[in-house]
């Protein structure tokens, strides 16, 4: 079986690693299920306390959706591939244990909004984050709510409208990344915050995030099914796999 998702123990850390580093570590529907089950499995593992996020190499955190598969969905897988993001952000949000994203390059579309789940985020000034879903012909529908319940209407708005990306300085004022340092020290810096935060008292930490989750309940799941709605409108209509033929088109032309 290809190892999509690595698992690397440091002590009471566990380090998860996106291993897709020949195609920016973009998903598919292997590497997300291999993500949720090395979720769950860190989440019962009492030796662990913290977990840090971060993607192979040193280009990408995670470009996102992996067009190659998304091209050949239509309504029906379109809104069933819904199922799979639920299983993937519940699983984020019921960690009870702090999860810190070590951001070593862009974080697009879906890995924005995985990044905006996690409770930190620290990268370097190569970091480029934003929901440029809209350029490749992808309705959004679960980015726009994660960013309104960070961001505010009027930045998710811009963002999802424009498919604009943020640099490192712009996402580090309006506090999504929490620390900015040199790119050879973010995993060590997301390691020292990781070790921070799994020394604070565990019921504390474990009910605190309970309740965080529990705030923002109601919204999540009303966001889910907003999206099955509107992804199977969205690839039925066509539009969406035209468009991401010729997003993957003209960048083979540029790689050429």
């Amino acid at each position: 079986m290809d190892h999509y998702i690595l698992i690397d123990r440091k002590d009471e850390v566990a380090v998860v690693t996106l291993n897709r580093p020949e195609i920016l570590n973009a998903w598919h529907a292997p590497m997300r299920s291999q993500l949720v089950d090395a979720f769950l499995e860190l989440e019962h593992d009492t030796s662990v306390r913290a977990i840090v996020l971060t993607g192979a190499g040193n280009r990408a955190f995670c470009a996102g959706q992996d067009l190659n598969e998304a091209k050949s969905f239509d309504g029906d897988t379109g809104s069933a591939w819904i199922t799979e993001w639920e299983d993937l952000y519940g699983a984020i949000r019921s960690l009870t244990k702090p999860l810190i994203a070590a951001l070593n390059g862009v974080a697009a579309g879906s890995a924005f909004q995985v990044a905006l789940l996690c409770d930190f985020r620290i990268g370097h000034e190569g970091v480029r984050m934003g929901q440029p879903e809209i350029n490749s012909g992808i309705a959004s529908v679960t980015g726009p709510w994660i960013m309104r319940e960070i961001l505010g209407l009027a930045r998710t708005t811009d963002l999802t409208l424009s498919g604009r990306l943020m640099d490192a300085a712009e996402c580090h004022s309006i506090g999504i990344i929490n620390r900015i340092v040199p790119a050879e020290e973010v995993l060590d810096a997301a390691l020292v915050l990781a070790r921070e935060l799994g020394a604070k008292p565990p019921v504390a930490m474990r009910l605190d995030k309970q309740w965080l989750r529990e705030m923002t309940e109601t919204g999540f799941r009303a966001c889910l099914e907003a999206a099955v709605r509107i992804h199977r409108e969205a690839y039925a209509s066509g539009e969406t796999a035209q468009m991401m033929e010729k997003f993957l088109a003209e960048r083979a032309s540029r790689k050429a």
